[in-house]
């Protein structure tokens, strides 16, 4: 299509509603993108000033200053996410990416955001958390009619008070959302001086259900997922945190999955100074080193990069830091397997038990023999260290502070340097070997019995 015809398009299909009639005029042309990497800073060059946030693995949505007024425009579509590399998602999102660009404004600002809608369903845009007029909201039915596809519509508000907020769907919510169709917003204080930090992050917590082999989301899950994320990527896709050591760090996290995260960092505390709902004052704040993120709920978190390293920072729970696997596995530790895998992967493609001895046994197969997988998937647990495979996945990525780092280099700056004799290493010991008997008596498939004594409570 070319710009004539979108214009045309668009603009026949605009909300009068509400509606300025300045906003009426020609609409500005999207912005798009096609990389999963994380994106330099977008420094404003018009509006009033702020202190930019990085998107991990995303990017800021670029707007025109129109009569003192900041014009966005989305486009709703479908899309192609690199979910780490290996792996393809056909989803959904906005502008060529899911989750869709962060929309950055200051408080006070005049805002309009023009939104095309190219699904071959009808959608809306709800500005979450928003103080804004009903009809603005976004709640197809309810607020607005929806945007049915080919149509373009406008949200035209003024962005009230300061904060982190999303932007998704209100309408066939459940598959939109779970196609990947989110956004972050964050809503910068009109005092340039006020909560300043030296890097500032954002990123969404989402996740999928993508059958091993399979490009597309299984839209009706819902909590039985196989792929847990940080802004639609899984780990060793998703970009590292970097910072300068001493540098104040803002971390913000919005969840947009149907459970909670709890998402804890490594080698460093933090307070929660801000929701959703505004900023939380300095008497009500606490240390913390894992914050309970709920469903729906924005946090940002505040902590100084003063621990030199590679830290981790992920969600607690363990099955949400591994990648596409099955859920109803029997548990084979201690159960010797030798022949079976090999007998059952030339009748069912694909299979994979699950290791005598743990988890762990299948990233040490996959590394040694180069373990085929099914088409368009991942392993289980993927990522290598500079001491070897990581065995992590999902929602796991890693602070890396260092000692020199220019203001606005967010590159990964690899494995960081240990100084000598800092690494946990093996020692040499004279203690005798562990008693494996009850373990070579399972092998053989005996049962051991353990007597309790008299009179006691068994537990």
């Amino acid at each position: 299509m070319d710009r004539r015809k979108f214009l045309q398009m668009g603009a026949a299909g605009v909300a009068m509603s509400a509606v300025s009639k300045v906003a009426l005029a020609a609409i500005p042309e999207p912005v798009m993108m096609d990389n999963a990497d994380t994106q330099p800073l977008l420094t404003p060059s018009t509006g009033r000033p702020y202190h930019p946030v990085t998107t991990l693995n995303g990017w800021s949505l670029p707007w025109r200053m129109r009569n003192n007024v900041k014009e966005f425009h989305l486009v709703a579509e479908p899309v192609k996410r690199t979910i780490a590399p290996g792996m393809i998602a056909n989803l959904w999102g906005y502008n060529g990416q899911s989750p869709g660009p962060t929309i950055e404004v200051v408080e006070g600002d005049n805002v309009r955001i023009y939104v095309t809608n190219k699904l071959p369903e009808h959608t809306s845009v709800h500005w979450h958390g928003q103080r804004l007029p009903n009809g603005m909201d976004g709640v197809s039915g309810l607020t607005q009619p929806s945007i049915k596809p080919g149509q373009t519509y406008v949200y035209e508000f003024v962005a009230r008070r300061a904060g982190t907020f999303m932007y998704h769907p209100h309408a066939d919510e459940m598959t939109q959302m779970a196609m990947g169709m989110m956004g972050s917003w964050v809503t910068h204080p009109k005092n340039p001086k006020f909560m300043v930090v030296d890097r500032d992050y954002v990123f969404l917590l989402n996740a999928y259900d993508i059958k091993p082999g399979s490009y597309l989301p299984k839209t009706n899950t819902m909590l039985e997922f196989n792929l847990w994320t940080f802004n639609s990527c899984v780990f060793p896709g998703i970009s590292p945190i970097v910072a300068k050591q001493g540098e104040k760090l803002r971390v913000r996290v919005g969840n947009l999955t149907m459970t909670n995260h709890p998402i804890h960092l490594h080698g460093h505390e933090f307070e929660v100074t801000c929701t959703d709902g505004g900023w939380i004052p300095k008497t009500a704040r606490w240390p913390e080193v894992t914050a309970d993120i709920a469903v729906g709920q924005m946090r940002a978190i505040e902590f100084f990069a003063d621990e030199l390293g590679d830290w981790a920072l992920h969600c607690h729970k363990s099955h949400h830091t591994m990648n596409a696997m099955g859920h109803d596995l029997p548990n084979m530790i201690g159960i010797s397997q030798k022949g079976i895998a090999d007998t059952f992967s030339a009748l069912v493609p694909g299979y994979m038990a699950m290791g005598k001895t743990g988890m762990s046994e299948m990233s040490d197969m996959a590394e040694m023999m180069d373990m085929p997988l099914p088409e368009n998937t991942l392993p289980m647990m993927m990522g290598k260290g500079q001491f070897g495979p990581i065995e992590m996945g999902g929602m796991f990525t890693t602070l890396k502070v260092r000692k020199n780092l220019a203001k606005g280099d967010f590159k990964d700056p690899g494995d960081y340097k240990h100084p000598k004799d800092s690494v946990a290493k093996k020692v040499s010991s004279d203690l005798p070997p562990v008693n494996n008997a009850k373990n070579n008596l399972l092998d053989k498939g005996m049962e051991i019995t353990i007597r309790k004594p008299k009179g006691q409570m068994a537990h």
